[in-house]
């Protein structure tokens, strides 16, 4: 019979056993070699956000491009063409949820005031910067040849 909070119930038995209850802490699993974030601590994750249109002149895209990249404090890098582009960012975000959450929110909000084309979000990934940092150790998904600013492909 469990209990609530820290302490659980359990019933003693046998022979010289006292009738009634004996609380005993429950016992909780050694901590972590690295804590995970407390649930309202945000926490850095890695975006890369794929969007795609019709075809747009390259010169009014890339200075979308580069407004959105003064507008948004975290960005990395983009490429583009005249069809599509890719955006790799860093969002601060409390959960992954969030962060793509975010993620998915940002070309439309975007597309006002960064003059951006009326384009749709064709691809998302979102991982943790663990996740990221390793996958550039070993050689996967590592950053662009071109890191940092607007780049066509």
């Amino acid at each position: 019979m469990g209990g609530g909070g820290e302490w659980g119930i359990a019933r003693c038995a046998g022979p010289g056993a006292v009738s009634g209850s004996v609380h005993r802490p429950v016992t909780h699993p050694p901590p972590a070699t690295e804590p995970p974030a407390a649930p309202d601590q945000a926490r850095l994750w890695h975006v890369v956000l794929s969007v795609a249109g019709p075809v747009t002149p390259l010169t009014e895209l890339r200075a979308g491009l580069e407004r959105l990249a003064h507008d948004h404090s975290f960005f990395l890098t983009a490429r583009y063409a005249a069809d599509h582009a890719e955006i790799r960012y860093w969002e601060q975000a409390r959960d992954l949820h969030d962060a793509a959450a975010i993620a998915l929110r940002l070309w439309g909000e975007h597309k006002a005031t960064a003059k951006l084309p009326p384009w749709e979000i064709v691809g998302l990934e979102v991982v943790d910067r663990a996740t990221y940092h390793k996958r550039v150790a070993e050689g996967f998904a590592g950053p662009p040849p071109q890191l940092g600013g607007v780049h066509p492909y």
